[in-house]
């Protein structure tokens, strides 16, 4: 009997400002820029790309290319992506 398996997608499970929230704590505690990018890439595709492009003020086009796998975006970007997910950036300190 073989086994089925099925595709895993994140942005399947980032359905609302919660879930999308505590994903990217989560990423951006670790602090490797490249899973910061990756996690912001997969909470766009989860709020469409089109639509957050446009919230956030910037191309589509250009949120591909700020997210893709040699994107660096700006803080700029980043945090017109943020607000445009409906969530917000906060620091707190450093658990040794």
């Amino acid at each position: 009997m073989a086994i089925e398996t099925t595709r895993w997608d994140i942005a399947d499970f980032l359905v609302d400002d919660s879930a999308i929230a505590a994903y990217l704590d989560a990423v951006f505690a670790d602090g490797d820029m490249d899973e910061m990018r990756d996690a912001l890439a997969h909470v766009a595709r989860a709020k469409g790309m089109s639509d957050l492009a446009q919230a956030a003020g910037i191309t589509r086009g250009g949120l591909y290319k700020a997210l893709g796998e040699n994107g660096n975006p700006s803080f700029a970007t980043v945090a017109a992506l943020l607000n445009a997910m409906g969530v917000r950036l906060s620091v707190a300190p450093k658990v040794a």
